[in-house]
Order: structure tokens, then C-alpha cells, then sequence
């Protein structure tokens, strides 16, 4: 019976990924990289706060300000996180060994996937402290605050899928990083040019609709677009068969 239940999860696809999750896991979390993004990230969040945006003299209960520059802190960390999970494979020559394993490529992508987005949760999750001990110096929105993290959650998902693509496209961490700052850097910030150019509306949307960035903007002010929201669930999707694509490419090369 036991034997029976343990060969049929195994033969799940949830469970084949998930034991390659643990495994990345701990390797993230056994790595220098992991604390140093992850103190970058909440030190210059809450300098951003308190010294650029001057939190205290705003007289005003809301984090937007806080929120409002993860997407430009993600172009750094994410790299950070996602570079050495097929880049290092390649230049170690491991990835030929996995991809003999009894894994399909969307075990492979999945496991990638959901480590490198539960370092990037784990990081997330160590900035709770800040908003919970600004609670009782105003009246804040709850409402606003959780959609604010959900946000920046799909957000770091959609963002972490197309860095793990980079990474995949990459032959060393050197040039996962750079290509996944440099591509980062565009699609969030790419609805600035909307504000600095004078684009007629058309185009204005539609540049805005390739920018991540923008997507999070409603999110930050506390509401939850099902439009924004269905964005980058698909973006995600469609960041990760592009990685099982590039891997079965490279499978049967």
C-alpha cells in the first residue's frame, strides 16, 4: 500500500517537481547571494522610504512610496536569484545529466520556477515587520496593504519566469545577470517613455501593455485590476513553456 501511493506520486508531475524545488531550495538558501540580495533589498526599500521620500513629514498612512520602487529593486535582485539556475548548469556541463533524469521539462521549468520564487517569497515576506510596526502611527488600509503585496508577488513571478528564460538562453552567471538587468530594466520601465515622449494614445497603450511595471501600478493603489491580475498570470505561463521550448530544443539538438 505504501509502495503503491509513494510510485503514484512519483508519477505525479506536482510531486516530481516539487522534489527538484526542495533541492534548489536549499542550495539558495545555503548561498552567500540569498542573504546579500535579501538585506539589499530590505536596506534600500526602507532607505528609499525614510530618506528619499521623507515618510515622516508626508502626514499621510499609506506604504505606496514603499511599494512603489519594488519594480526598480527587481531589476538587481532578480537577476541575483535566477542567474545561476541554467547558466551554471550549462557551464558545468550538469545540464546534460539532468535532462537524462526521469524528469519531463515541465519539471524541470516548474522546480527551477518555484525555487528561485520562493527565495524571491522569502524576501518578500522578511519586509512584514516594517508595515506592521508603521501601523499604529496612522490608519492604514489593510485592503490597500494586501493588495499592495499581491502585486509585488505576481509581479516577482511574472519577473522571476523571464529571468529563468534568460538565464536558460545564457552560457555563464555573467551574462544571465546582465541580459536579465538589461531586459528587466526595459519592460519595467518602458511606460516612462509614455510620460517623457508625446505618443499618441494608441501607441501610449500599447507600449504600456509591454510593461511590467505599469501592470503593478493599480495594484500599488490598492485595487485589484482582474486585467492586471490575469496579465501576469499569463506572462508567467508563457515566460515558462518558452523555457521548456529553448530545453527541448536543446535536448534533441
Amino acid at each position: 500500500m505504501k509502495k503503491s501511493l509513494q510510485s503514484c506520486l512519483q508519477a505525479c508531475i506536482p510531486f516530481r517537481a516539487l522534489t527538484l524545488t526542495r533541492k534548489e531550495l536549499k542550495q539558495y538558501l545555503n548561498a552567500p547571494a540569498f542573504y546579500g540580495a535579501a538585506v539589499f533589498f530590505l536596506v534600500f526599500c526602507s532607505v528609499w522610504l525614510f530618506y528619499f521620500q521623507q515618510y515622516f513629514t508626508m502626514n499621510q498612512a499609506t506604504l505606496r512610496p514603499y511599494f512603489g520602487v519594488f519594480p526598480l529593486v527587481f531589476v538587481l535582485i532578480i537577476p541575483v536569484i535566477t542567474m545561476k539556475s541554467w547558466a551554471e548548469e550549462r557551464k558545468t556541463g550538469t545540464v546534460e545529466l539532468l535532462l537524462t533524469m526521469p524528469y519531463t521539462e515541465w519539471d524541470l521549468v516548474l522546480g527551477k520556477f518555484l525555487s528561485c520564487f520562493g527565495v524571491l517569497c522569502i524576501i518578500l515576506l522578511l519586509t512584514l515587520p516594517l508595515p506592521l510596526s508603521l501601523l499604529r502611527l496612522g490608519n492604514f488600509d489593510a485592503g490597500i496593504i494586501f493588495s499592495e503585496y499581491l502585486g509585488a508577488f505576481l509581479l516577482g513571478a511574472s519577473a522571476t519566469a523571464l529571468g529563468l528564460l534568460l538565464s536558460c538562453l545564457s552560457k555563464n552567471q555573467a551574462g544571465a545577470f546582465l541580459g536579465s538587468a538589461v531586459v528587466l530594466l526595459a519592460v519595467m520601465l518602458i511606460n516612462q517613455f509614455t510620460f517623457v515622449l508625446n505618443l499618441p494614445d494608441w501607441f501610449a497603450r500599447f507600449i504600456n501593455f509591454f510593461s511590467l511595471s505599469y501592470h503593478f501600478e493599480s495594484f500599488s493603489r490598492g485595487l485589484i485590476d482582474s486585467r492586471d491580475f490575469a496579465y501576469f498570470v499569463l506572462t508567467t505561463a508563457l515566460f515558462l513553456y518558452l523555457n521548456t521550448r529553448v530545453i527541448l530544443f536543446r535536448k534533441w539538438r
